[in-house]
């Protein structure tokens, strides 16, 4: 997950309200329910010390999501009476929550608004192509490309004289094609999409299948069932289940190949709070994975102003000449961390069964950006 979005949060100093909110549920009460949710959330924040016109302007953020048709959630981060960003999310939270800390709680969206692909449908048939694109926001339409209209349907006659004819029928798939591979392309990089879904029967999928880039072969899912079946969203969402499996698999066997030692036993990646924070000093995070659930991710470490102000132990910041300290989450400090010095983060849940249960220590882990 790219957590440059997360920047604003690192611009100011804590304390922040960290608030998770469903809004995939709709019913006739939905506007009342998410007003009384509202009213709950700030409370809570309240109970737990946050200002007065910081859970007010949280309670208002909230109230303001009464009749929204979000499918999923939404976070918000607040502080000093100002929602500073309120991300929408790619799944909705288990429960609705508040959080009320000195650095924003931010480790929850590396599962509920990271790593959910955008997908782009292509709809083919003989004539052309219509492009969705698919995104945690919902669909929309991304394109069109219409290639040749005649003729497009073999005959049945067995005459030797239309041979030419099926030939050129022939020659129309093989052109329209073509024609859907290149704009299946450019929609691609217009749209950065992670995923490009294939539906129309087999022969069809397979010409554009096979006209596309070495390059975007690996993202490519043909559909099993077609234009119009209602199990199409399940293929579309299984596709990008397993794409979100398949990378969290792959940078999980990077990880565990890394932190073996080499021939001057020097190790590619570290895990464990005490070294993950000795790396974090010193800018040295590539990658950071977490499994959310993991006992190291809720472990108290010391934090100070500067993002690479943190230790293990208050003492150790004052040693390093840090004042002023307060407690936080190993998962959230290392985000910050993280954010500042532009590496990316993942979940490695999803890959935690397939490793055989060999996942970072503790749940907290990342590749080295040298050794």
């Amino acid at each position: 997950m790219d957590l440059a979005f997360l920047h604003p949060l690192y611009e100011h100093p804590g304390p922040w309200a960290s608030v998770y909110v469903d809004t995939s549920r709709h019913t006739e009460d939905t506007p009342h329910e998410r007003h009384l949710t509202a009213a709950a959330l700030a409370r809570d924040l309240d109970r737990q010390g946050a200002d007065q016109a910081t859970c007010r302007a949280v309670q208002e953020a909230l109230d303001e999501l009464q009749h929204s048709s979000e499918p999923n959630g939404r976070a918000l981060f607040a502080r000093a009476g100002e929602v500073v960003l309120d991300p929408p999310l790619a799944r909705p939270p288990q429960q609705d929550s508040a959080h009320w800390a000195p650095l924003p709680h931010t480790a929850p969206l590396l599962e509920l608004a990271g790593e959910n692909p955008a997908c782009v449908v292509a709809y083919i048939d003989r004539k052309g192509a219509d492009f969705e694109l698919r995104t945690s926001l919902g669909q929309q339409e991304a394109g069109t490309v219409s290639g040749r209209q005649w003729p497009v349907h073999r005959t049945s006659t067995r005459d030797w004289s239309v041979r030419h004819f099926q030939l050129k029928v022939e020659n129309t798939w093989e052109h329209n094609a073509a024609e859907i591979a290149d704009a299946l392309v450019v929609c691609q990089e217009e749209t950065h999409a992670d995923l490009l879904v294939l539906v129309g029967n087999e022969r069809e999928k397979r010409a554009v299948h096979d006209r596309l880039p070495r390059r975007l072969q690996d993202m490519v899912v043909e559909a099993p069932h077609g234009t119009g079946s209602r199990l199409l969203d399940e293929d579309v969402e299984q596709a990008r289940t397993e794409h979100v499996r398949q990378r969290a698999e792959r940078e999980l066997e990077r990880f565990l190949a890394a932190r073996e030692p080499d021939t001057e036993g020097r190790s590619g990646a570290v895990e464990g709070v005490p070294a993950l924070v000795e790396a974090a000093r010193e800018h040295r995070i590539d990658e950071l994975l977490i499994r959310p659930d993991g006992p190291d991710a809720h472990r108290e470490v010391w934090i100070g102003e500067d993002p690479d102000q943190l230790a293990v132990r208050r003492t150790d910041l004052k040693i390093l000449g840090e004042q002023r300290s307060w407690p936080a989450r190993a998962d959230d400090a290392l985000i910050r961390s993280a954010v500042t010095t532009g590496a990316p983060a993942l979940s490695v849940a999803p890959a935690a069964e397939a490793s055989g249960g060999q996942i970072p220590a503790g749940g907290l882990g990342a590749l080295l950006r040298w050794t």
